[in-house]
């Protein structure tokens, strides 16, 4: 279904420490008119899904009023991107549905009260998002918790699901961190895909055994192996992203993997997988993919020449 993914504000009441979004960038929103302006347009281009994340958008004061304005468009599918610590007062949760959403993501991060904390650099977060989990599965309405993979958290995959799982949450989606803007220099927070393989197979192993609905969401299916039915590409279904700086697809979006190297030739995945986000490759080259294709004698001999990805 195409998605209309309105970023609404850059800011945020967290400071996660892995965030994309810089300082610079915390000051810029989209006003309520032009949200309103989008979402006729993309009524006019025929979306019925749209999507209001951030930043943070529970922080705006007009997103009740936007999410009626998309229930009265005729939108169908609405959804809300949150760090879940509003949710905490359940009655906010209640309002949102009443307006019209019917569909809530939250990233969770880590099951992990103190390292929670340290992450998003807010003492005493944890609580907040723990209890807005609770009241969203109490209401039993469609809820994804986001996971984020990266070098602080992947170890703790297995049993941040196995923890989501106990809590009542029945859909995960696994995230892997970028380095793009204002995480771009944060070079630290980015692990080898093959490292947290054993990790993503626990958890995804954990979820098909438990009634969960899994999917992730950056690792190529070449590298994810007999777990290659999680693989889940989001610009696959076309997404237009609004943002306070810009429009553009996902699909041409620097957080998408849009770049295939030359191990991808022959692949059977090619004709559906996204390829490899730009910021991994400049990070970690493409050696993980040769491997996975068998070719690691190619790579080696092209690295033995000076000639790289």
């Amino acid at each position: 279904m195409p998605l209309l993914d309105l970023i609404l504000t850059y800011d945020c009441n967290l400071a996660c420490d892995y965030c994309t979004i810089t300082t610079e960038m915390r000051a810029r929103s989209l006003s309520t008119a032009a949200v309103v302006d989008a979402l006729r347009r993309g009524r006019a281009l025929a979306y019925d899904a749209v999507s209001f994340s951030g930043g943070e958008p529970t922080i705006r004061s007009d997103l009740l009023g936007l999410v009626r304005a998309a229930r009265s468009l005729g939108y169908s599918d609405i959804k809300v991107q949150s760090n879940g610590l509003l949710f905490a007062h359940g009655p906010n949760i209640d309002r949102i549905v009443a307006a019209g959403a019917n569909r809530f993501h939250v990233s969770i991060h880590t099951p992990d009260a103190s390292a929670y904390d340290a992450l998003v650099r807010r003492e005493g977060a944890y609580a907040s998002m723990v209890a807005g989990v609770d009241a969203l599965v109490a209401r039993r309405v469609r809820f994804t918790a986001d996971v984020i993979l990266n070098t602080d958290t992947y170890r703790k995959l297995p049993d941040a699901v196995r923890w989501l799982h106990a809590r009542g949450v029945r859909s995960v989606d696994l995230w892997f961190v970028s380095l793009t803007d204002g995480n771009r220099d944060n070079v630290a927070s980015m692990p080898r895909m093959t490292e947290t393989l054993p990790q993503v197979h626990e958890a995804l192993a954990f979820a098909r055994t438990h009634d969960m609905h899994a999917r992730s969401l950056h690792i190529p299916r070449c590298l994810l192996g007999d777990d290659v039915a999680h693989a889940w590409d989001p610009a696959a279904g076309g997404v237009m992203v609004v943002t306070p700086d810009a429009t553009f697809t996902l699909e041409s979006s620097k957080l998408a993997g849009h770049t295939h190297v030359p191990a991808c030739d022959g692949c059977v995945h090619r004709v559906v997988c996204a390829g490899v986000r730009p910021d991994y490759l400049e990070r970690f080259g493409d050696e993980e993919i040769a491997r996975a294709r068998g070719q690691g004698a190619q790579i080696a001999a092209r690295r033995s020449l000076g000639i790289v990805p």
